[in-house]
């Protein structure tokens, strides 16, 4: 008799909770196919048929869909609880300053065979011995698969599309939304380039009207010519997926641009990982690697490799110049926007390591890196020290590349500059 004055006003609030329980699904299933409806192009498409039996084939492909060697570590409690420490100066505050009339550098050819020029976040165009190749292009003002959804770029694209000169390839990394953007693939079919994308990510290429004769689809380690350039699609520890039902269905790689005089490699997005070591004895040196360098959180440390461990990847590649890359341009993390080259500038200044830090549009040649020019604000930043980011499973890498590059830890170092409170 003692628990009937609970019961009575319990009935209630269990009513309400089946009423939520039945209600909130269907509408976020009506969301769902609304999205779905409105953007189903920007989706992409699932694989099928003889693309899909070769995917079969790969090494990478384990249980229904490709595997890294090392398995990514994913605290989901940690990335939820990081949000709510989300750093003050995670997007910028003021507009960030741009090459003005960028397409003029590329008037003439580059004087030593090789330049690059940075047009935000992961997209470059790498001018290689006579081949132009753009990395990763993502011209829209939102990385999504709807106009008004996604993170929103910073800056218009220095260079606009209708400005780009000839493109000879496309280079793709991975189907994320920050990487393969569709309203820019469909401006892109007008051109001639082939397009140079992991395993499986043709199909959305195919689905949006790029011609199968214009898609080259690689595995870890396969190759493709343009002209006299050759194109080694890479191992990099990352995932894919855009639909929410199709994680890790399409492969990710990083790529290695082999030209008769020049070697330059990009690493996608990418953890740290020992098969790094096996591209720099297979395929470097390198005269300039192109490595992610933001948008990393300690619940995600084997997704995206963070500025320190960026310097010790183009060590182990064997780089000469390194151009951090995958910052910039959109906030994709909680860290502040100009956090990550400003370690990568400390860490590479401890190892003795060459970088660049373009403004966003300035074409260099690595012949004769230009000086490091800050034309970001000083801001405050979390250091190596107070928020290390360290993949799982390369302690040989650390062991290998001390005491130049030690692992990062919590332990008190020597001060830094602007440094968060």
């Amino acid at each position: 008799m003692q628990s009937e004055p609970s019961a009575a006003p319990a009935r209630p609030v269990r009513r309400v909770l089946r009423i939520v329980l039945r209600v909130v699904p269907a509408l976020l299933l009506l969301l769902a196919v609304g999205l779905a409806v409105a953007g189903c192009q920007g989706f992409g498409q699932l694989t099928v048929g003889s693309r899909r039996d070769r995917m079969r084939q790969s090494r990478q492909w384990h249980g229904g869909r490709f595997a890294n060697p090392e398995p990514l570590k994913n605290d989901w409690l940690g990335a939820i609880s990081g949000s709510f420490h989300r750093s003050p100066y995670a997007d910028p505050q003021a507009p960030i300053p741009t090459v003005k009339n960028a397409s003029q550098q590329l008037a003439s050819p580059p004087a030593s065979g090789l330049r690059v020029t940075w047009l935000g976040h992961s997209t470059t165009l790498v001018e290689i011995d006579g081949q132009r190749i753009l990395t990763d292009p993502i011209f829209s003002d939102r990385a999504g698969p709807i106009h008004f959804l996604g993170p929103r770029r910073w800056f218009p694209s220095p260079i606009a599309l209708s400005e780009l000169p000839s493109i000879d390839a496309v280079v793709i990394s991975h189907d994320h939304y920050d990487h393969l953007d569709h309203r820019t693939i469909l401006a892109l079919i007008r051109s001639t380039a082939v397009f140079v994308v992991p395993l499986g990510v043709g199909a959305h290429l195919a689905f949006w009207g790029v011609p199968e004769s214009r898609i080259v689809e690689l595995d870890w380690w396969e190759a493709t010519s343009i002209g006299a350039l050759r194109i080694v699609a890479t191992p990099a520890r990352h995932a894919s997926g855009r639909m929410l039902i199709d994680d890790d269905a399409k492969l990710w790689a990083g790529y290695a641009l082999l030209g008769p005089q020049h070697r330059v490699y990009y690493s996608g997005d990418t953890g740290l990982f020992p098969a790094m070591r096996d591209i720099g004895a297979r395929l470097g040196p390198f005269d300039l690697t192109m490595i992610e360098v933001g948008q990393y959180g300690p619940a995600w440390p084997d997704w995206h490799i963070g500025p320190e461990q960026a310097v010790m990847a183009h060590r182990l590649v064997r780089g000469r110049v390194l151009l951090p890359v995958h910052w910039g341009a959109f906030a994709l993390a909680f860290h502040g926007w100009t956090e990550p080259i400003e370690r990568t500038l400390i860490a590479a200044a401890a190892a003795g390591v060459s970088v660049v830090a373009p403004r966003p549009g300035q074409s260099f040649e690595p012949a004769q890196p230009p000086a490091v020019e800050r034309w970001w604000p000083s801001l405050p930043f979390q250091t190596a020290a107070q928020a290390p980011i360290h993949s799982t499973q390369v302690e040989s890498l650390y062991r290998e590349l001390a005491p130049q590059a030690p692992r990062p830890s919590t332990t008190p170092q020597a001060p830094q500059p602007s440094i968060t409170p």
